[in-house]
């Protein structure tokens, strides 16, 4: 009778191994993949979605991969009529680091930012700019699987004369 037991939670366990596994290899898709061959839209407006390549939140020229969540919690906006600024986060679980780098790279690119810098290690640092404005993107995998972005957004400061 032991035996049976035995039996059937060796199985239940093999079973439960194999799905497991499956569902950690089905999400490991990457942003790259998705970005190879895909239309561009319009820029829209806060929060608003577009097809294929990503989404635009508050700011119309920094755009983010659909796969990422939105954190509204741990993010705010700062807007005046001169400028707006703020720190977006989102996060994903199982998502590749170096395709959202490559993600961020084109697509800011695309949106006239200059790429000024970066930094790859446990925390990765993308840093552009534009004439008017900063845009700093850290990118950290934490040791659970998931990879949390936070963009940050602001004037570029003031030139003495």
């Amino acid at each position: 009778m032991s035996q049976n037991i035995f039996r059937r939670n060796s199985v239940i366990a093999l079973w439960l191994l194999i799905v497991l596994s499956a569902t950690w290899m089905g999400c490991t898709t990457t942003v790259k993949e998705r970005q190879q061959g895909q239309p561009a839209g319009g820029v829209t407006g806060e929060a608003t979605s577009e097809e294929g390549m990503g989404k635009y939140y508050y700011f119309d020229d920094v755009r983010v991969p659909s796969e990422l969540n939105y954190r509204q919690n741990k993010s705010f906006v700062y807007e005046t009529p001169g400028f707006k600024a703020g720190i977006l986060v989102f996060s994903k679980w199982r998502l590749d680091v170096d395709s959202l780098m490559d993600f961020f790279n084109y697509q800011m690119g695309k949106d006239n930012w200059k790429a000024v810098n970066s930094f790859k290690g446990k925390e990765s640092v993308l840093n552009f700019s534009k004439p008017d404005k900063t845009c700093t993107i850290k990118i950290v995998e934490k040791w659970y699987g998931t990879a949390v972005v936070e963009i940050r957004v602001g004037p570029l400061g003031e030139k003495k004369m």
